[in-house]
């Protein structure tokens, strides 16, 4: 069975970048890290060279651990979905609203969108991507924000309505999503968690706007999204306000009917009732199978009898094994073992 890593990946401690994760408030708090540009700028002439040096660890992390589909680790990133907004017009960084995001699971100061949505620039996701790919032959997968998830964690100032918002969002994530596909990357990854807080718009508009990211996508791109229950903001917290299980129900079926080609979907954190998988008709489904927010690491045992669970409702070259999300909390340590594990439970299957 297959393996892939969700996003995020633990920043090596001689990269001194801000990151949501090691920020104090966790990564509940999606206020723009202030300080990211700056720190960037302090790390001077060296800041090429060093970003390289933690592309590199990352890479090679996810390797030895045994993972099929590494990602990029979002290592240049404060947050998945900051970063891109910083290279998209419409969205003021320097004047910050506070809102209530993730169905009031917290308040934080947003980038607020002032002006239509526009592409700045393109290629920057792809720069990365070349990065993380020069230092493996394994099919390096990418990862971007959704379009509900970037009309959710700014203030809108501008739009009518989050559908417009969205739209616009959508084509301009597209532009991004094609530069890719150029380039040579084969995995996208959309994150909408959002989808599983709000799963009324994601019927209503958020698969379609989905589509029109992925609009004219080659043939030879997995179209991948990313659909998890949200982040504690800390290690072990067990009364985090998670998304609604009843939510992956609700909107799998429109998920599975669409051009989307794999769903990932978190289960290891809160496990999930599998008969859902048998809803998925069409689709990939990456199961996550060891929690990002806690510090036990799961034993082999554990996580093979989980996936076999799932087999009794999925077909194997359907099911890709896979941590429920982005692993910033846990740090170098734990992730290794967690994944280490994982790996050699999926490749006993």
């Amino acid at each position: 069975m297959l393996t892939t890593c969700i996003g995020a990946f633990p920043k090596p401690d001689f990269l001194e970048l801000p990151d949501w994760f090691n920020i104090p408030d966790g990564p509940d708090s999606a206020e723009p890290t202030k300080s990211w540009e700056a720190a960037l700028a302090a790390l001077g002439d060296s800041a090429e060279d060093t970003i390289r040096e933690a592309s590199k660890q990352v890479m090679a992390d996810q390797v030895e651990a045994g993972i099929d589909i590494p990602t990029d680790g979002e290592v240049k990133r404060e947050n998945y979905i900051h970063y891109h907004c910083r290279h998209l017009e419409g969205i003021d960084f320097s004047h910050l609203t506070v809102r209530e995001l993730r169905g009031g699971a917290y308040s934080a100061e947003l980038p607020t969108i002032n002006r239509p949505i526009k592409v700045r620039d393109t290629g920057f996701l792809a720069e990365d991507w070349k990065l993380a790919q020069s230092y493996t032959n394994r099919p390096v997968k990418i990862t971007m924000p959704g379009p509900m998830t970037v009309t959710d964690t700014n203030a809108n100032e501008y739009y009518a309505s989050d559908k417009e918002l969205g739209a616009d969002i959508a084509d301009a994530l597209n532009k991004e999503v094609l530069a890719l596909a150029d380039a040579g990357c084969i995995h996208i990854q959309v994150d909408e968690p959002v989808f599983a807080r709000k799963p009324e718009n994601a019927l209503d508009f958020g698969v379609e706007n989905l589509e029109r990211v992925f609009h004219g996508a080659p043939d030879h791109v997995v179209r991948t999204m990313h659909m998890c229950c949200g982040y504690p903001d800390r290690l072990d917290r067990l009364d985090y306000p998670k998304a609604d299980p009843h939510a992956y129900f609700q909107i799998i079926e429109a998920v599975d009917q669409s051009s989307v080609q794999v769903v990932s979907i978190e289960d290891a954190h809160r496990h999930n009732d599998l008969s859902l998988l048998d809803r998925i008709q069409n689709t990939t489904v990456i199961l996550g199978v060891v929690a990002i927010s806690l510090s036990r690491v799961e034993s082999v045992e554990e996580i093979v009898d989980r996936l076999k669970t799932a087999l009794d409702h999925i077909d194997s070259d359907r099911l890709i094994a896979a941590p429920d999300c982005g692993l910033g909390l846990l740090g170098r340590e734990l992730t290794r073992a967690k994944l280490k594990n994982m790996c050699k439970a999926a490749h006993q299957i």
